[in-house]
């Protein structure tokens, strides 16, 4: 199969507790930027980076929201690879998984500056570079010269495809938005008004 033939497509992992604009715009900007035929939306589990959730969103409350935040973006898709109650959640073997079952695909992952800077702390960082190519979204707080340094010491180290993502820098957090409802103020424009709606019906994070 040639190189043009072969379908790109984006995954945007995480817990989405709750998902917000941020998630989407970053989504958006990576399947305009590298030509993506898809952006998978992939709710995580049981992270193993966050085992302690208690008074958050169950696993299918976060996957409602996630659903509902993407309904009406046809090449936003809701992925339930990483959606396991029992046992903690990987990117390398979600990856070497879906390369096995799609091998026309080429995948490309999409994550923040700050995970790009703890992605030697990750499991099996030389797997997940063999498997993918790193979309990395720049933020104004980190500056060129030390994310064009990181990019260029992981690619040397790997050997890995390790891409910027030019994307506003849209300073919204999940753990921000739980205070906020926590405290009753407006989420309209943080979210999609159908998550904001889910969260208030469900009484949400509002402990």
């Amino acid at each position: 199969m040639s190189k043009d033939s072969r379908r790109r497509v984006g995954i945007m992992g995480g817990t989405f507790d709750p998902i917000h604009i941020g998630h989407l715009i970053l989504g958006e900007n990576a399947y305009q930027q590298f030509g993506l035929d898809c952006v998978l939306f992939m709710p995580s589990g049981n992270p193993p980076h966050k085992k302690e959730r208690n008074g958050r969103a169950s696993t299918q409350e976060r996957i409602d929201m996630v659903a509902l935040a993407i309904a009406d973006n046809p090449h936003f898709v809701l992925s339930l690879e990483e959606t396991h109650e029992n046992g903690y959640t990987y990117t390398r073997e979600t990856l070497a998984r879906l390369t096995r079952e799609n091998p026309d695909t080429d995948y490309y992952f999409i994550m923040g500056a700050d995970s790009l800077f703890a992605f030697e702390s990750w499991k099996e960082p030389q797997g997940i570079c063999d498997l993918c190519t790193i979309l990395v979204a720049v933020r104004n707080d980190v500056r060129t010269k030390d994310m064009d340094s990181q990019i260029a010491y992981l690619t040397e180290k790997y050997h890995g495809q390790i891409q910027k993502l030019d994307t506003p820098n849209i300073e919204i957090s999940s753990e921000a938005l739980r205070e906020h409802i926590s405290q009753r103020r407006s989420l309209r424009y943080y979210m999609p008004s159908d998550v904001a709606k889910y969260i208030y019906t469900h009484h949400l994070y509002s402990s």
